[in-house]
């Protein structure tokens, strides 16, 4: 499920490398993703009922029935619990191998490593119904903002960005984007924050930083109100890089994780205009 993310990882190494010290640790990491999307593949199939269900009607009498029907929930709740287990330990591995792979990345591009911030749980957030079992239904739309409680100078700062970017001023509107994500952290808007500063740097002609700022707003909410457009302009931006089969696969996703989104028509397109298979 996250594979397509750290592709967007991959395609931002440093192009001065040597290829072959890059071409190993593009395979290093490709490898550990592949195992991750597996374990992942098998999460969904347990989410996925199989339509039967074993009875709990039982014949006796009532304190027979009554034992029947305990022994029956105290099945159930182990099984939940199993599955529960489960899945928190994927969800861990799977964080701590993201995190994993955004040191190798600053490492590689020969950044300060001290500075990266704490990798946000794979998946998101929990909802409140999860502790109970409830299961978030998939996403077949993306509102095109969300309604977000912010304080006065955190909406006034956001806003501020929001304004250059729409005047055309890209450096200012990266400044200030940039600003925003480091004086408000965790804030409701960080992954519209991270867009516009993607939007901002692109326009500027920086598009290996945009690609990252894309990569980080989908990231920070996968399943958020401006995901698919933040997957789109990834998967564009590794076009724009020359990593014609990353940007392929990730365009694809866009449509695959996103069906009733706008976007997915305009990755049709660019998948079109990349000669993608």
């Amino acid at each position: 499920m996250r594979n397509f993310i750290a592709i967007g990882l991959i395609a931002l190494l440093p192009l001065g490398a040597q290829a072959q010290s890059q071409d190993q640790t593009l395979a290093d990491i490709r490898q550990e993703l592949t195992v991750l999307n597996v374990e992942i593949q098998k999460l969904k199939r347990e989410l996925s009922t199989t339509g039967t269900a074993s009875g709990a009607t039982v014949g006796g009498s009532v304190l027979e029935r009554m034992d029947a029907l305990e022994a029956e929930a105290s099945r159930l709740t182990s099984k939940t619990e199993e599955l529960e287990f489960r899945i928190n330990s994927v969800v861990t591995d799977g964080t701590n191998r993201i995190g994993d792979l955004e040191f190798r990345l600053v490492e590689l591009e020969g950044g300060d490593v001290s500075k990266l911030g704490q990798t946000s749980t794979l998946g998101g957030a929990l909802p409140d119904g999860a502790a109970s079992g409830t299961i978030a239904p998939p996403v077949t739309s993306t509102p095109a903002e969300p309604v977000a409680e912010m304080a006065i100078a955190e909406k006034a700062d956001y806003e501020a960005a929001q304004a250059a970017l729409a005047e055309g001023k890209s450096a200012d509107a990266a400044s200030k984007f940039d600003a925003f994500l480091l004086n408000y952290p965790g804030s409701p808007m960080q992954a519209q924050a991270e867009l516009g500063k993607g939007k901002a740097l692109e326009a500027g002609g920086e598009i290996t930083k945009a690609a990252r700022s894309y990569l980080a707003a989908f990231s920070a909410a996968p399943t958020g109100p401006v995901a698919a457009e933040a997957l789109f302009n990834l998967g564009r931006g590794l076009g724009q890089l020359g990593q014609g089969p990353e940007a392929c696969t990730t365009l694809q996703e866009v449509g695959n994780r996103f069906p009733g989104a706008p976007q997915v028509d305009l990755a049709m397109a660019e998948r079109t205009k990349l000669g993608c298979q």
